[in-house]
């Protein structure tokens, strides 16, 4: 077993924090040259740190107030994961949380980063991602952002996917009057942020979500898809309308990723994201990026708008029959929700309203 490095203290905007046993390699490819412990704390001091003109570090920007769940990896991306959902109750009085009601009707309470001392808190436990709520803390139960996971499959790529967001999605978005926020996701995916009024519950959104989703699909019906059921997707890019459903997270702007090279969940303008590749935004190199042309998610929050537009288009949908979709296996059964069947075993059998098998 490797010996431990001795605990260093780190000021974090005028607050202490402990960072324990810094040289443990947390990304065995890039070893001691960029992968260790240190380096991913590091990195996250510096995004969470004011900006030199007094304005937040980017990734408070975006996490700031919001529940945040915790992707951890204590031994290093090649251990074993642990996906944290409710704070601990011994922890640094900076330290804030936020109550959140899960789809089942408990109730827990979730980290709730307040100052940059927060995020870099969760990296000394080893947090690689933190996962975001689209909720802000005095409001978790109405989003004020649509989130779009523009997800590959097998069979098509990056480029796949690039060429459905900027000459499908953009256009559509646009049209609608929605100011749409790309990232990359770290993988081979984009996901695009979409600021809204937080006056609609998550029923609504993820409804407004689907509702993207089958208009792409319209407009490029082979290169996209909205079929919840993986047999019925092709090589085609599917938009992931349930991450918007309650509970479901995405990785934060500015997060690293379990990856070998420690890939970073990276916001990029429309032009960037028609030449930006993911293997170029790393935790190494992000920081110099945001710091020489900033971050493109700065005033996302200046960019709500309200619903309306999108739940007409869910409306029509409903006239012409095409009404909600499946939940994921782990939620309770929705009002007004198709029946969780998938299609080659519902044409094998009978099934009631309710998705119960008739015999």
């Amino acid at each position: 077993m490797a010996s431990r490095s001795p605990a260093e203290e780190l000021d974090v905007d005028g607050i202490a924090v402990r960072m324990s046993n810094p040289d443990k390699i947390y990304f065995p490819e890039l070893g001691e040259n960029g992968g260790r412990k240190r380096d991913l704390v590091g990195y996250y001091r510096t995004m969470a740190l004011p900006r030199d003109d007094g304005t937040d570090g980017p990734i408070m920007t975006a996490l700031r107030d919001r529940p945040t769940f915790l992707q951890r990896f204590p031994d290093g991306v090649e251990g074993d994961e642990i996906y944290q959902k409710h704070i601990a109750k011994k922890r640094p009085e900076h330290v804030l949380s936020t109550r959140i009601t899960f789809p089942s009707g408990r109730t827990g309470d979730a980290l709730r980063p307040t100052v940059p001392a927060d995020i870099v808190w969760g990296a000394n436990l080893g947090t690689v991602t933190f996962h975001s709520w689209p909720t802000h803390d005095d409001d978790n139960d109405h989003p004020d952002q649509l989130r779009i996971d523009l997800d590959p499959q097998p069979g098509t790529d990056f480029d796949d996917v690039r060429r459905v967001a900027v000459d499908i999605l953009a256009p559509l978005l646009d049209e609608l009057g929605y100011t749409g926020f790309p990232k990359t996701s770290g993988g081979r995916g984009i996901h695009v942020f979409v600021p809204i009024e937080p006056q609609w519950d998550f029923v609504a959104t993820r409804r407004a979500v689907i509702a993207i989703a089958r208009e792409m699909e319209r407009r490029d019906p082979d290169g996209v898809t909205s079929s919840w059921w993986k047999e019925e997707r092709g090589e085609r890019i599917f938009i992931d309308f349930n991450q918007n459903a309650r509970d479901r997270t995405m990785a934060s702007p500015y997060s690293v990723r379990r990856s070998a090279t420690a890939r970073v969940s990276t916001p990029v303008t429309w032009a960037e994201l028609a030449e930006v590749h993911p293997d170029d935004c790393t935790m190494a190199t992000v920081p110099d990026l945001v710091a020489r042309r900033g971050d493109p998610m700065a005033d996302i929050a200046d960019r709500r708008k309200g619903l309306e537009p999108l739940l007409e288009m869910v409306h029509r949908d409903d006239a012409d029959g095409l009404g909600d979709m499946p939940y994921p296996p782990s939620y309770p059964k929705m009002p007004g929700e198709p029946p969780r069947v998938q299609p080659s075993k519902k044409v094998a059998a009978h099934w009631d309203e309710k998705g119960n098998r008739i015999e």
